[in-house]
C-alpha cells in the first residue's frame, strides 16, 4: 500500500510539473535603453516583477540598447517573430501610418504625464490606439513616459517671441512643422551632432530630452538657458507585443504583465519628476536660466501644434480618429477650447 501510495503521489507530482512546464512562457523583448540608463534600470525591475508575480512561469529575455535589430526595426522584428514584444515607442512607426505620431508624441498636447496617461486609461485612448496597433499585427500593453522634455539654448527662450529665427536641433516630422509655424528654424540632425553644432554656433539650441537627461548629456556645459517645466514634447514609450503571442497567453499571465506595466508607468513618471526637479535646482544654482512659459504662451504654442495636427489628421482615417480623441479629452481637461 505504501508503495502504491508513493507511486500515485509521484505520478501526481509529475503531472503537476508537466502542467507547470506547459504553462511556462519566455518573452523576447527589445528596448532602446541601455542597462545603466535610469529607464533601463526600471525595465529590469519590470522584468523582476513579472517573473516574481508569475512564480517563474513567465520569463523575460530583455535585449537592451537595441542589440538585436535597430530601434526603428524593433516593431517589424516583433511582428515577424524575431522578437515577441517591442519596448521602444510608437512614434518610430509613423512611416507605416502617421497616426502613430499621436500615440508616440502628441506634441504640444498635455501639460503633465498624468494627464497624458489618463487619456490612455480614462479618455478612450486605449481603445482608439488599440485599433491602430491591432491593424498592424500588434497589441498595445501600456506606456511608460518620463514627462516633458526641455529645450536647451544659448540665448533666452522665455516665450513665443524668442522662437523667431531660433535655430535648433529638431527630430524630423511633426515638431519641425510646429516650430516653423512659430517662426523658428528647426534643423534636423543626428543626436550625436548636437554638441559640435552648439559649440560652433551652427545652432542656437536643441531639443534633446528631459532636463535631467540633458544634464547628463553635458548640454549645460555649453548653453545656459532651458525651458522648465517643458511644454512642447512628451514622448510615450510603449510595450507592444505580437498580437498572436499576446492572445496565446493565459488571462492570468496577461494580467500579470499588465499590472507590472502599470507599475513601470507610475515609477517612470515619479522618478523622473524627482530627478528633473533636482536637476533644475542644481542648474539654477549654477547660473543656468530656466524659463517657465506662461499659461498664455503655452496656449499659443498649443494653437500652433493643433494646426500641424490637422495636417497630419488629413493623412489617414486612423490619424484623424486619434487627433479627434485627443482634442475631445484635452477639451474636457480645459487645455483647449471645445
Amino acid at each position: 500500500m505504501k508503495i502504491g501510495k508513493f507511486l500515485a503521489t509521484a505520478a501526481l507530482t509529475a503531472m503537476a510539473a508537466s502542467a507547470a512546464s506547459a504553462a511556462d512562457v519566455t518573452l523576447r523583448i527589445q528596448t532602446h535603453y541601455a542597462t545603466e540608463h535610469p529607464s533601463g534600470k526600471l525595465a529590469a525591475q519590470f522584468i523582476d516583477d513579472i517573473q516574481t508575480m508569475s512564480g517563474g512561469e513567465i520569463a523575460i529575455e530583455m535585449f537592451y540598447s537595441s542589440s538585436v535589430v535597430a530601434t526603428t526595426e524593433t516593431w517589424d522584428a516583433a511582428v515577424n517573430g524575431i522578437l515577441d514584444c517591442d519596448m521602444t515607442g510608437g512614434a518610430y512607426q509613423t512611416g507605416k501610418n502617421p497616426a502613430f505620431q499621436f500615440v508616440g508624441d502628441i506634441m504640444g498636447g498635455y501639460d503633465t504625464p498624468w494627464q497624458q496617461i489618463s487619456w490612455l486609461y480614462y479618455g478612450g485612448g486605449y481603445d482608439a490606439a488599440q485599433e491602430l496597433y491591432n491593424a498592424n499585427g500588434m497589441q498595445l500593453i501600456g506606456w511608460w513616459l518620463y514627462g516633458q522634455e526641455s529645450l536647451s539654448s544659448s540665448k533666452p527662450i522665455a516665450g513665443p517671441e524668442d522662437l523667431k529665427g531660433w535655430k535648433f536641433r529638431s527630430p524630423p516630422g511633426l515638431e519641425t512643422e510646429i516650430f516653423t509655424e512659430m517662426g523658428a528654424s528647426p534643423i534636423v540632425m543626428d543626436f550625436t551632432e548636437i554638441f559640435t553644432a552648439l559649440e560652433t554656433g551652427i545652432i542656437d539650441g536643441a531639443d534633446a530630452s528631459g532636463i535631467y537627461n540633458n544634464v547628463g548629456l553635458g548640454l549645460y556645459d555649453i548653453v545656459k538657458h532651458a525651458t522648465y517645466p517643458g511644454f512642447h514634447s512628451m514622448p510615450s514609450d510603449h510595450l507592444a507585443c505580437n498580437k498572436d503571442v499576446w492572445d496565446g497567453l493565459s488571462e492570468q499571465h496577461r494580467r500579470i504583465i499588465d499590472t507590472a506595466m502599470q507599475k513601470l508607468t507610475l515609477h517612470t513618471a515619479l522618478s523622473n519628476e524627482k530627478k528633473n526637479a533636482e536637476a533644475a535646482a542644481e542648474l539654477a544654482a549654477n547660473g543656468v536660466t530656466l524659463h517657465d512659459w506662461s499659461e498664455q504662451d503655452r496656449a499659443d504654442f498649443r494653437k500652433a501644434a493643433q494646426k500641424a495636427w490637422d495636417g497630419w489628421a488629413a493623412k489617414t482615417p486612423e490619424a484623424a480618429a486619434l487627433v479627434a480623441s485627443h482634442r475631445e479629452y484635452l477639451g474636457s481637461l480645459g487645455l483647449i477650447a471645445k
